[in-house]
């Protein structure tokens, strides 16, 4: 008999599941809250372990054909004075040449394409309640629908809703890192492409970043801040009121891109956090990507960590009855989901130092090349080695 699968979110995690589920013979639904996937969003990177799952999915030649990577990255200081310019993957530890840098609404769109037409999907929808009893998931949806699966995965991200109706309160397993972030497109008035700007202050950094010759690029603004503004999360103009007051009285472009975030129409604000939990299932239901591990995206490798974890889960399910299947997925993975997790602190420390001592350490290992992080996040991605695909699959 075929089992049946409800899958909640669209994004990474969620579409890169369904691929591998429906592949394996299962029976699968994905419901999604937004109306469609997302398209747009900040460049992400595909690495290390990530790019043979993509490779076994068939789209490495389509996720190549969107590769936008940035030549450059340059950093100044609070004056606007060019501190240095080295390549991205000094920081990041891709590998010009096979790792890829990609739209987020570009991967995501790939990924749903490879299995739309396959799959179901409920846009516009979420889940409400869960009951999960011997038989099987009892599902309460928001459009009021109720159905039966045998199995759940939350793929919803970090502040995952499938992780609350099952585990409890995001608070217990969110580890704040102390900085939140704004992202948001403005347009070009530098005439830049192929590079990013990053600008920097203790506590404070500012970023541009162009990924073509187009009239729009990327803004991102971050800070730190003790405590998780929580309150913010659910209330875009406290998130433009907190961004902005932050960043009164700052030079470069930093004036510039606070007007342009306060009417911008695809503000992004959010925390740099983690999600430490001590177990990903409970009974019939699973966690998989940033519901059950965020890394930050000070780490670089929440999107490539995301689409192994999916692979590794479906690949259980297919071998395995599902507590066997949830136990073998996470035992298989801990390893390697901690120690990108890990990479979070130098991530961290690079983009936005908190204190003076702190950003001049930084700008002199930017100066000197010596002491940048690349390697060490290369390293931790390509840790994992997958398994052979069965035969006939």
């Amino acid at each position: 008999m075929t089992k049946s699968v409800l899958i909640s979110g669209a994004s990474i995690a969620g579409p890169t599941l369904a691929y591998w589920l429906d592949r394996y013979g299962f029976d699968v639904t994905v419901v999604e809250k937004a109306r469609t996937v997302r398209g747009g969003g900040y460049p992400i990177d595909v690495r290390g372990t990530a790019i043979e799952v993509i490779q076994r999915m068939g789209l490495l030649p389509q996720i190549r054909d969107a590769h936008v990577g940035s030549g450059r990255l340059t950093f100044f200081d609070g004056a606007g004075a060019s501190i240095a310019t080295i390549e991205p993957e000094r920081l990041t530890g891709g590998v010009t040449g096979r790792d890829v840098e990609i739209r987020r609404g570009d991967l995501t769109s790939v990924l749903y394409g490879a299995v739309r037409d396959r799959v179901e999907f409920r846009f516009s929808d979420s889940i409400t309640a869960l009951d999960d009893r011997a038989g099987g998931v009892d599902v309460t949806f928001r459009s009021g629908t109720q159905r039966t699966f045998d199995l759940v995965i939350g793929a919803d991200g970090l502040h995952s809703g499938t992780r609350a109706l099952t585990f409890g309160p995001e608070e217990q397993f969110h580890r704040y890192l102390g900085y939140c972030f704004a992202g948001f497109t403005m347009p070009n008035h530098l005439g830049v492409s192929q590079e990013a700007l990053s600008w920097n202050v203790p506590g404070r950094g500012a970023m541009i970043y162009a990924m073509g010759g187009t009239d729009e690029v990327h803004g991102f603004l971050n800070f730190s801040r003790a405590e998780a503004p929580f309150h913010a999360f659910t209330d875009p103009a406290a998130q433009r009121e907190l961004v902005a007051a932050t960043f009164a009285g700052d030079g470069w472009e930093v004036p510039r891109m606070v007007e342009t975030m306060r009417a911008a129409d695809d503000l992004f604000f959010d925390v740099v956090s983690q999600i430490h939990l001590p177990v990903w299932s409970k009974g019939r239901v699973a966690l998989v990507g940033d519901a059950a591990y965020a890394p930050s995206f000070f780490s670089g490798q929440g999107s490539s960590i995301a689409i192994v974890g999916a692979y590794l889960l479906a690949r259980g399910l297919s071998e395995l009855d599902h507590p066997a299947a949830f136990a073998a997925y996470e035992s298989g993975s801990r390893e390697f989901v901690a120690s990108n997790q890990a990479l979070a602190t130098d991530g961290g420390r690079f983009v936005a130092p908190r204190t003076a001592e702190e950003l001049e350490t930084r700008n002199a290992a930017l100066r000197s090349r010596a002491g940048l992080p690349g390697g060490t996040a290369e390293a931790a991605n390509s840790m994992l080695v997958l398994p052979p695909e069965p035969a006939g699959v």
